[in-house]
């Protein structure tokens, strides 16, 4: 089994059936002996680029991460404290707080973002 953290675009890929998310990630993401996690900075983010209008995305995310058969990850203090203390190669900070949950979680991330794997966390390429 392996614990895994979707980016907040192959969340959103995953959601849409988008050919963008690679055979390899597809089939970890849809492997029901996988723990898929999806983050609050998720909702977080969607929500905030939604209401700006940088972004079309589904309402009722909560129910659709559980429909999907995600686990909902929190944003804890530790997390919080953590992603402050990160390296300054990534300056977005949804991206950052993920990384952090990554980290003290235990999580391999499934991303497309070429900076995250710079940090000491697992990738999973999103594209292939």
């Amino acid at each position: 089994m392996r614990r895994l953290l979707l980016d907040t675009h192959v969340f959103l890929w995953w959601l849409a059936d988008d050919r963008q998310l690679g055979a390899k990630a597809r089939g970890l993401i849809a492997n029901a002996q996988n723990q898929v996690f999806v983050s609050a900075a998720t909702a977080w983010e969607i929500s905030i680029k939604k209401s700006i209008g940088k972004l079309d995305a589904p309402d009722d995310l909560d129910a659709i991460v559980e429909e999907e058969g995600f686990d909902k990850l929190p944003i804890s203090f530790f997390h919080g404290e953590r992603a402050g203390d990160l390296p300054q190669h990534h300056h977005d900070p949804f991206d950052r707080m993920l990384i952090a949950q990554s980290q003290a979680e235990g999580l391999e991330i499934i991303t497309a973002d070429e900076t995250i794997p710079r940090y000491a966390v697992k990738t999973i390429n999103a594209l292939t």
